[in-house]
């Protein structure tokens, strides 16, 4: 169960920035963001060790992806290919809305319920895999800021997008140009529970059973503007850890 938050600001000269945050069993071996697939070489991501895949990557398109597990359906099935396949497939392409157009063509069948999300400077798309239409949907993400974890997009069911949605609304806009992310990284380190019977409502967890946030991302992407000179590149700071005790450093793209 892990939590998105994308702003979409079009015109601007970032007109997207992320913000990630990785739940996951700590005890399931991951490697950090790098170039792991050499049948892959545009593609930059963190590697799930198990499955191969990944949960969050961006290709030398400026394309992003990430993935993140439907209400109850955590952990992977046998009969069912893994999730973190579609982050590399969705990184295949030079467009997030070629590569939104092919993920909405999947079998829906051959996974287990997902959130999906495929972004680069010009349009964002989440796709969902729910167990309740038995269909995968294509949807444009919203200009301004919306959050996403194992619900719909900006679905108050979910108690952390209820109670940290309207935080972030109010937060300062992190700067990439002034390396300026301290809003963002606070939230995203932020132990309160959005209910306080459920601690996976928090954005930074730990249940206390090896279960909890195990890595965090920051990412901005340059507008085509900043891009054509060849002197400015999108933006990937990645947590190797909890970002409530882990710094974030820049991922060499």
């Amino acid at each position: 169960m892990c939590t998105l938050v994308i702003l979409r600001r079009p015109g601007h000269d970032w007109p997207v920035l992320i913000a990630a945050n990785r739940d996951e069993s700590k005890l399931r071996p991951w490697d950090p963001p790098a170039r792991h697939w050499p049948d892959r070489p545009e593609t930059l991501a963190g590697r799930d060790q198990l499955a191969d895949g990944s949960w969050l990557g961006i290709n030398d398109y400026g394309v992003v992806a990430a993935i993140l597990n439907r209400h109850g359906s955590l952990g992977p099935a046998p009969d069912k290919r893994s999730r973190g396949e579609l982050v590399l497939e969705a990184l295949e392409f030079t467009e997030a809305s070629e590569a939104a157009d092919a993920m909405a063509e999947l079998n829906p069948e051959a996974y287990r319920s997902f959130n999906l999300v495929v972004a680069d400077n010009t349009n964002a798309f989440w796709i969902a895999n729910t167990a309740r239409t038995g269909e995968i949907s294509r949807h444009t993400v919203p200009d301004g800021l919306s959050m996403l974890t194992s619900r719909d997009i900006n679905d108050t069911a979910s108690e952390r997008i209820k109670h940290y949605l309207p935080l972030f609304e109010e937060a300062e806009h992190p700067d990439p140009e002034t390396k300026e992310w301290d809003s963002w990284h606070k939230l995203l380190a932020c132990p309160d529970l959005g209910h306080p019977d459920d601690l996976t409502s928090a954005m930074c967890i730990d249940r206390g059973d090896n279960y909890g946030t195990v890595s965090s991302s920051l990412m901005a992407l340059a507008s085509p503007e900043l891009r054509q000179g060849g002197e400015t590149e999108d933006i990937f700071l990645f947590a190797p850890g909890a970002p409530d005790h882990t710094d974030y450093a820049p991922v060499a793209l």
